[in-house]
């Protein structure tokens, strides 16, 4: 991403080379033009993501583009990626609200996922982007996914937990068959260009979600926890997250589980 635009990304030529590659763990990168991708690229990249929106309004202060102008941008990016072999995904934001033109037709996301499914990406992810979406929508657009040609098994969810309905609405989305959802530890971020807008779904809050309902993941809660502490503590900000502050907990014998 551009430094200028995202200055918490500026570094992301240095972060990728550094980290540790875990067999099995992709490490897509934000890639919003030929430029980025070549930088990806350069930093050892093997998958990114492209990202757009199901309104004009939020990608034109977002990428600086209409949604019609980011398709014909993500074209070449996505076929230079797919000649690499990489793994792409791409990002449909505002699907179930924009904050700046209100209620969003949910067949308006389908519409643009279709596109970027010609576009040969691998996986869409619908991102409620500022956290208005509640679980009968993620049923409703699951459905007009599907019925438009979408794999359900190619289908994941990025809810922003800003009005508290994020984990309802995984709730709903595995019910619809969806089984990828994005989260974020600690429940860090948010987004510049949308006002209002919350931390992500905490990874903490879904992982306990999906251990106590039976779902297998591979993902260590107690792990988990002490990663969130640390960011906390670093970004000297408390944790917000339910299971963040409650831990976890052991069903034989009642107690919390790792607290410390």
């Amino acid at each position: 991403m551009s430094p200028t635009a995202i200055p918490q990304l500026a570094d992301a030529d240095e972060l990728l080379p550094s980290l540790p590659r875990a067999t099995g763990v992709r490490y897509p990168v934000l890639v919003p033009n030929l430029r980025g991708l070549e930088r990806a690229e350069a930093a050892g990249a093997e998958a990114i993501a492209v990202f757009t929106a199901a309104s004009d309004a939020f990608t034109t202060r977002n990428i600086g583009m209409t949604v019609e102008e980011s398709l014909s941008a993500f074209a070449p990016v996505l076929a230079r990626a797919g000649e690499r072999h990489w793994w792409r995904r791409a990002y449909v934001s505002t699907a179930f609200g924009c904050p700046y033109t209100g209620a969003v037709d949910p067949r308006r996301p389908v519409e643009v996922a279709v596109r970027l499914f010609e576009l040969g990406v691998d996986e869409i992810c619908f991102g409620d982007t500022i956290g208005v979406g509640v679980p009968g929508q993620v049923a409703e657009l699951t459905g007009l996914a599907v019925r438009a040609g979408l794999p359900v098994e190619r289908l994941a969810f990025h809810f922003h937990d800003t009005r508290g309905t994020a984990l309802a609405n995984v709730v709903a989305g595995l019910a619809a068959g969806v089984r990828c959802f994005d989260s974020s530890t600690g429940g860090t971020g948010g987004c510049p260009y949308a006002p209002g807008a919350a931390g992500n779904l905490a990874t903490e809050d879904l992982v306990y979600l999906l251990d106590r309902s039976g779902w297998v993941h591979g993902v260590q809660l107690d792990a988990v926890l002490i990663a969130a502490r640390f960011i906390a503590s670093t970004l000297g900000r408390p944790l917000a997250s339910k299971v963040g502050q409650a831990g976890g907990w052991d069903a034989l014998t009642g107690a919390s589980t790792g607290r410390d």
